[in-house]
């Protein structure tokens, strides 16, 4: 079967998915290029892709000027841009890209045996998350991306082992419990902060009655007023572009308090109950063949339809009235008793589903192949594209690159991920036509078999030994 040729899979349930799922090798070693699902491949090409579009407004300019749009006139080129990214793709390709993490999983081990003289598939797979955590590190201390995922995709890895024999039902009760926890954590802090504000308006109306205030009711104002003290400050924000502007040594200095504040505070917070909950996902959605191409074409346009037909409507609504309302907090929690945020994971749910069951069915069609062909390469260079994104981005608006941070307007920072876009879908499938891996891909896998594996086409197989 030519797998590079979209019109060689047939259709519908039982078409082949490219991997025998019960065929077990005598070695550990990678997967060959005969046994990848390309569909599995352009969807994560495409979630690679996508994750720039949220990407992009941390490498290049100050938050104020999200701030500023969202206050401002709501007719701009700007407004709009923002409107389309919150909408449709914020936390969608993310969230898409975690549930591939979660196939992945399952992946990398179905092709393994276990040998009693030889590694274990246990070992192999906490090494390799081992290692995508070192990665993470690098991505956010080295190159120097406050954004990074990797470090946090390495760590929840690690939880998704003893359940990749988990029938999907399970694996989506177990999902869905994850991301319901980030949603009672918003409703929480949500809570929490209409209790300042309410201690602060007792205490504004006890002033007003001309009570002298207590000292908790004096602590009360003053907790609040710093909360709305959250807006840009002006000298903050030309002290960071100052820094983002300047050398390395002056960057690296800047950001790596906030570096490892945030993988800190997200590993906690965000990450345990994000990631793995749509990686739980992922995994059920795999077994039942939804990624593999193995669903008629009646159900993926029915994912399309649902997905697209919840996922927008609440991506529109929480924008509108969340995005754009809680621009001024106080009289946010005044008028609402739950934050819109609760629905953020409904909505990542239902779009990622849609995006992915429109690319399926645009694959299924065969009418843009070199795409197709393109858009696996670079899911099958997910990792290498990646990096290379911090790697590009980083140069091209740090100080020690080109230096363009906080140059350009809103709209305009998406000309740079079209740019992107395009190289990376042009690299991508020239590199694989002499290669078998991405760089990174390469120095992964061989760090993870701890044996140099075979770059060139044409080479010997890996054993996978260690």
């Amino acid at each position: 079967m030519d797998i590079n040729n979209p019109l060689a899979y047939p259709l519908g349930p039982t078409q082949q998915s490219g991997i025998n799922e019960n065929v077990e090798t005598e070695t550990a070693r990678p997967v060959s290029v005969a046994e990848r699902i390309k569909t599995i491949d352009i969807i994560r090409g495409v979630a690679l892709l996508g994750i720039l579009l949220m990407n992009i407004p941390g490498f290049g300019i100050d938050w104020s000027i999200s701030d500023a749009i969202r206050r401002g006139l709501h007719n701009t080129a700007d407004f709009y841009t923002m409107g389309v990214i919150n909408v449709f793709f914020e936390g969608t390709m993310r969230g898409l890209f975690s549930m591939l993490f979660g196939a992945g999983m399952i992946l990398f081990t179905m092709n393994k045996k276990e040998k009693p003289e030889g590694i274990t598939v246990a070992e192999l797979y906490y090494r390799r998350l081992l290692w995508l955590v070192l990665f993470g590190v690098i991505n956010a201390y080295v190159l120097l991306w406050p954004g990074d995922i990797l470090f946090f995709y390495g760590l929840c890895g690690m939880v998704l082992f003893p359940f990749r024999k988990t029938a999907p039902k399970w694996l989506f009760i177990l999902g869905f419990i994850f991301l319901s926890m980030a949603a009672l954590k918003t409703t929480l802090w949500f809570n929490e902060e209409r209790g300042k504000r309410k201690a602060y308006l007792e205490a504004i109306a006890i002033e007003k009655s001309g009570k002298k205030l207590t000292a908790e009711q004096q602590a009360a104002k003053a907790e609040w007023l710093e909360i709305e003290k959250r807006r840009p400050d002006q000298e903050r924000v030309k002290r960071n572009v100052n820094k983002m502007r300047s050398g390395y040594g002056t960057v690296f200095t800047y950001l790596i308090p906030n570096n490892s504040g945030g993988e800190t505070w997200g590993t906690y917070h965000w990450a345990v109950w994000d990631c793995i909950g749509m990686m739980l996902i992922g995994m059920a959605l795999f077994k039942l063949g939804f990624f593999s191409n193995k669903l008629s074409s009646s159900r993926y346009l029915m994912g399309l339809v649902v997905g697209y037909g919840i996922g927008i409507p609440i991506g529109y609504f929480m924008f509108t009235k969340g995005g754009l309302g809680s621009v001024n907090i106080g009289p946010y929690l005044d008028q609402y008793r739950v934050s819109h945020w609760v629905l953020y994971d409904l909505k990542r749910v239902f779009l990622s589903l849609g995006h992915a069951s429109l690319v399926l069915l645009v694959f299924r069609s065969g009418l843009v192949p070199w795409l197709m062909k393109s858009l696996a390469s670079v899911g099958q260079m997910a990792f290498t594209n990646y990096l290379m994104q911090s790697i590009i981005c980083t140069l091209f608006f740090y100080g020690y690159g080109l230096g363009y941070y906080n140059h350009l307007k809103f709209h305009q920072l998406y000309y740079v991920v079209g740019a992107v876009w395009v190289f990376q879908l042009i690299v991508s499938p020239i590199w694989l036509h002499y290669y078998r891996f991405g760089p990174f891909e390469w120095l992964w896998r061989s760090l993870t078999y701890w044996k140099w594996q075979p770059m060139k086409k044409g080479g010997l197989p890996s054993e996978g030994g260690t």
